[in-house]
């Protein structure tokens, strides 16, 4: 069995202000993406300047945040939060969605897409390899907080984690930034080296992505107030998941359809 490295949330703090690891995380994520779009954009034929990346950093930032709050909140506990609505905005207490993120960062992309006179599937194409970086680091993020843990387990993998009781447990926040972080990125980093039908490269996010998830699911500990939600198994990830999986299945379909003319 492993050992759980004990982390301290906190980097460093100056009088009442925290710098955590969970928030540098997120800083760490955008980054990533910002920089990597930079080098596509440099690229001949992308499409792109450097200062339109610039400026859809910006709208996915108030995506990713706004997004994966509301996400949380409507997704995961809202009975709670509709009782108590200021608690709705106590975003350093935690309560983070990536499917919340998502929509966000599409409502972005469509926003972005609008205002530049841009082909929304292809704005979706371009960042698309962009986001897995940011999962990768989010991930990490959800180990060090100690959050997010998984199902028990007799496997040599298993480790104890704090506030999980005295029980092995999967590490399945590190399955999640190896397969939707490494594995992702680099699935979609090579499919997007070549020319592609519009909305092929966004629809294999989402089908990628999407079977990602579900798969660590059954790994991973299903929230405690949720339990499972449907055919006493799946979990309200793999709910979320299916209508992603659809969706970027039938985006590649047509992408491929219309390359065959």
């Amino acid at each position: 069995m492993l050992i759980y490295p004990q982390f301290d949330p906190v980097i460093f703090e100056v009088g009442p202000l925290q710098v955590r690891w969970y928030g540098m995380m997120y800083v760490f994520g955008v980054l990533a993406g910002w920089l990597l779009g930079r080098w596509r954009a440099s690229r001949p034929g992308s499409g792109w300047t450097k200062a339109e990346v610039d400026d859809f950093v910006t709208w996915s930032i108030i995506g990713i945040v706004a997004g994966g709050r509301l996400g949380y909140v409507f997704f995961y506990n809202a009975a709670f939060y509709l009782s108590h609505p200021l608690k709705i905005f106590a975003v350093w207490e935690g309560g983070m969605s990536f499917h919340g993120g998502l929509l966000g960062v599409i409502a972005a992309i469509w926003l972005f897409a609008r205002s530049t006179n841009k082909p929304l599937l292809a704005v979706g194409d371009f960042v698309a390899p962009l986001v897995p970086p940011g999962l990768f680091f989010g991930r990490l993020g959800n180990f060090i907080n100690a959050e997010l843990w998984g199902r028990a387990t007799d496997l040599p993998v298993g480790m104890i984690f704090p506030g999980g009781g005295p029980v092995y447990r999967h590490p399945s926040q590190l399955y999640e930034a190896a397969l939707e972080g490494v594995a992702l990125f680099c699935i979609l980093w090579w499919y997007s080296s070549r020319p592609r039908p519009r909305g092929a490269v966004g629809g294999l996010f989402l089908t990628g992505y999407g079977v990602f998830r579900f798969i660590v699911e059954f790994a991973r500990e299903p929230d405690a107030h949720l339990g499972f939600v449907a055919l006493h198994w799946m979990s309200m990830g793999q709910i979320l998941c299916l209508p992603m999986i659809a969706l970027g299945l039938f985006f590649m379909l047509r992408g491929r359809r219309q390359a065959r003319g």
